[in-house]
């Protein structure tokens, strides 16, 4: 089984969502893929415009809930991605070589509008991401 680790620094939103995207296409397709999530300093819940722009799609992120990224976590996942959050290896926890930036803006505090786009872009994301594994 392939695992994706999705890193934030609160593992609030960005990585929230591409860790459900995942989970909910993997199993769809029939995939052997996982996708996880940590953050650098993890908040205590997740964003919950985050969770309701994912209700919109049928994607729930019940049970999920933001963690501490840890070295194990880190060793454990076969590709590794930031979400564009300022992510640097003198904040990260862990020892960690990212595989790729994503880029992606911040939906803390945006209205619902925007945290929809930032959505639709990890959306995208992650199809393009699960059809080069499922290659």
């Amino acid at each position: 089984m392939k695992r994706v680790l999705f890193v934030c620094v609160h593992n609030a939103g960005r990585s929230q969502m591409a860790e459900a995207f995942v989970n909910h296409f993997a199993k769809a397709r029939g995939l052997d893929v996982v996708g996880v999530s940590a953050g650098t300093v993890a908040g205590t819940q997740i964003n919950p415009v985050a969770v309701e722009t994912m209700n919109e799609l049928g994607i729930s992120m019940e049970g999920q809930s933001p963690k501490q990224l840890t070295q194990e976590l880190a060793d454990s996942a076969d590709k590794k991605i930031t979400m564009g959050c300022g992510v640097d290896a003198d904040a990260c926890p862990a020892r960690i070589i990212f595989t790729e930036d994503w880029g992606l803006d911040d939906p803390k505090g945006q209205p619902i509008e925007k945290v929809r786009e930032i959505r639709d872009q990890i959306k995208e994301r992650v199809e393009k991401l699960l059809s080069e594994l499922a290659a």
